[in-house]
């Protein structure tokens, strides 16, 4: 009891620097976020506390205005910087490979599956959906690639359904703040068993970007190297 108490109290301050790193983040890009948030959490706790005062219970309409005001103000909070953190990301090579790698259990991701020299990508998703490929770049130079993907897949598994589709704002893309939604409403087609069978496939297939020519210069801010891959 005591070690867990003791790891709990170390785990607060690392929560609430966590929480105070993301406000500020947040307020570079959203300087109205702390008059926001605290507008929601008076407007709430008020809205409660005047029912209470009106039914004759004010104390017991406080306690639970003060709880929904906190959980109001965190939902709102979380939305603004989840909101600002896709602001900061946007355009910003590799960005897709950041959110991929947040889209839940089920999903397995392998970015840059493919990479041209102008740092045009294509990042490889696999799930109950089957598989899709996410591309990010000039569109006319990642339709290629993402053509060239999906014949590869084809030979390989034929009966798995290959999803596609390019991150950006143009007209039939995908903005990068609704590629997890995105993914998630596709049709799931695929079980467990089935979705472990097509990894393995690809694993066996190798890993693309050790066969293909990496751009010069510092990898894209926020990228990682797949398992596998060799800069050369």
């Amino acid at each position: 009891m005591a070690r867990k108490s003791n790891a709990e109290t170390a785990a607060n301050p690392g929560r609430l620097k966590q929480i105070a790193l993301t406000y500020k983040m947040t307020r570079k890009a959203d300087p109205k976020v702390g008059l926001i948030v605290a507008g929601v959490g008076i407007v709430t706790f008020g809205v409660f506390l005047a029912i209470g005062f009106l039914i004759g219970h004010p104390v017991y309409l406080g306690i639970l205005g003060f709880l929904v005001a906190f959980l109001a103000m965190a939902i709102v909070f979380g939305r603004r910087a989840e909101r600002a953190a896709f602001g900061q990301m946007e355009g910003q090579p590799g960005a897709a490979a950041a959110v991929l790698d947040n889209v839940g259990r089920g999903w397995s991701t392998t970015p840059a599956v493919a990479m041209s020299k102008q740092q045009d990508i294509v990042h490889r998703a696999v799930g109950k959906a089957g598989v899709v490929l996410i591309a990010e770049g000039n569109p006319n130079r990642v339709k290629p690639m993402l053509a060239n993907e999906k014949k590869k897949l084809a030979r390989i598994m034929p009966d798995i359904p290959v999803h596609d589709f390019i991150v950006g704002t143009g007209e039939g893309e995908v903005p990068l703040k609704k590629v997890r939604t995105t993914l998630l409403k596709l049709p799931r087609v695929l079980s467990g068993p089935q979705i472990t069978q097509v990894n393995d496939k690809l694993r066996a297939m190798g890993d693309l970007l050790s066969n293909m020519p990496i751009p010069k210069g510092p990898m894209p801010k926020g990228m990682r190297m797949p398992r596998g891959g060799k800069m050369r």
